[in-house]
């Protein structure tokens, strides 16, 4: 076992060093665990395993939030909502800093991605804070540590593939990232207050204090991300919907949105469409070489064999999911949140199944870890998209996010404290 491992980790390393992509990685390694240690013919289990990879029904919802992401980040939606947010924020210590956090919140619900988070609310709100004249490392860090919301979220994509890749519900796991997400929520702006009040001088002065019918005017524009949320998200929880049927609603709803806001037109339509395209058959090539590595992983009996030794070290339920956390955390720092979850899912569930962690959970909990890794550098995604709109230097903003880094790494201390916070919604709607 020991020599495979070796062997297989170090053609890892030559492949994702040499720039191969990663779906090559991922085939290449199920190719090599085959031939070298195995009788099975290699072309055939790579082409039966790539077939059925690809006509998954739920891989359908895929396309469709990713397309539905793309949309509505070419429309107005990040500017009504930070019109519609800004004067409610304006008496909360920390004052408008938290329009990033709450934005960037209600943008992940109807996303599904960290990134076109990060770039969307980072086109609004970096130049109108920055004016105003708000502590520069506090807005990097709020928006890089805030956009990972897109990842947990519900839609998430990130979701939808561990779902894929662990045979899990996607329905269940969308209910069971809502409460972790309120949870960092919470966190980020509990800790924006603390700031604010520690260093109140750093903080701008109020703008004109708005009467509450004026409020209620400018919180018409947050209409559309409420109806849309509701929308997909409350479709699947009512039970009127499957995530893929979902994924058309929020599609045709994006689309009827971006037309009413005058966003909408061939061009646009055309880019979000093969923006969504480019993407989505990257996310499925890499699906489709993580298929093969596990059924590859399978005939090898690495995993299982790995999960026995795992199992004579008599780690407990805790110290395995540090182990992993600190592996999920290095790992992440050289490779994007989805190859995280499909090069590691076959070899870690036996491991996680033995030691009888709930898979939802330990699913939600794989997320978190992985958010925290994208501002980790080198590989932080939501770094290079604040580097490249602010020109700053990236370990500049990963010193300025450090702070949401710990504060993620407290939600996983209490999502193990507390499963309960993941498990609630998804066992209350299986009762349903």
């Amino acid at each position: 076992m020991l020599l495979m491992m070796t062997l297989l980790f170090v053609a890892l390393l030559i492949m994702l060093g040499s720039g191969v992509w990663v779906a090559f990685a991922l085939l290449g390694m199920g190719w090599l665990g085959i031939a070298a240690f195995t009788n099975v013919p290699t072309g055939d289990v790579m082409a039966s395993t790539i077939w059925s990879a690809s006509y998954s029904w739920e891989l359908t919802a895929l396309p469709m939030f990713i397309w539905m992401g793309e949309i509505l980040f070419r429309s107005r939606l990040a500017e009504d909502m930070f019109s519609g947010l800004s004067p409610w924020m304006q008496r909360v210590p920390g004052r408008l800093l938290h329009t990033n956090v709450v934005g960037c919140g209600l943008f992940a619900a109807v996303s599904g991605s960290s990134a076109a988070t990060c770039a969307t609310m980072g086109k609004m709100t970096l130049p109108e804070l920055g004016r105003r004249g708000y502590d520069d490392r506090l807005v990097l860090g709020t928006l890089a540590g805030s956009a990972t919301l897109g990842l947990l979220i519900p839609p998430s994509i990130i979701l939808i593939v561990f779902a894929v890749a662990t045979d899990q519900s996607i329905a269940r796991l969308f209910m069971a990232g809502v409460f972790p997400g309120l949870l960092l929520i919470a966190l980020f702006t509990g800790y924006l207050m603390l700031w604010s009040w520690r260093y109140p001088e750093r903080v701008p002065p109020a703008d004109e204090r708005t009467s509450f019918r004026e409020k209620l005017r400018r919180s018409k524009r947050l209409i559309p991300m409420m109806g849309l949320i509701v929308g997909v998200i409350g479709s699947i929880y009512a039970g009127l919907a499957s995530p893929t049927e979902a994924a058309a609603v929020g599609v045709a709803l994006s689309l009827g949105l971006a037309r009413v806001q005058g966003a909408m037109n061939r061009q646009i339509f055309r880019d979000a469409l093969l923006g969504a395209v480019k993407t989505s058959t990257m996310i499925a090539f890499i699906l489709a070489g993580a298929s093969f590595l596990t059924v590859a992983m399978g005939f090898t009996r690495l995993p299982s064999e790995l999960a026995a030794w795992i199992a004579t070290l008599e780690l407990s339920p805790l110290m395995l999911l540090l182990a992993l956390t600190l592996f999920f955390i290095v790992l992440g720092c050289f490779l994007d949140g989805i190859s995280v979850v499909v090069l590691t899912t076959s070899i870690m569930l036996p491991m996680v199944e033995a030691a009888g962690i709930d898979l939802i959970w330990f699913g939600i909990f794989l997320v978190i870890v992985v958010e925290m890794s994208q501002i980790t550098p080198p590989v932080g995604f939501n770094l290079f998209v604040l580097q490249g709109m602010t020109g700053k230097n990236i370990l500049h903003i990963a010193s300025a996010a450090l702070p949401f880094f710990g504060l993620m790494l407290l939600g996983v201390i209490l999502i193990t404290l507390f499963p309960q916070i993941v498990t609630y919604l998804p066992d209350a709607m299986g009762n349903r």
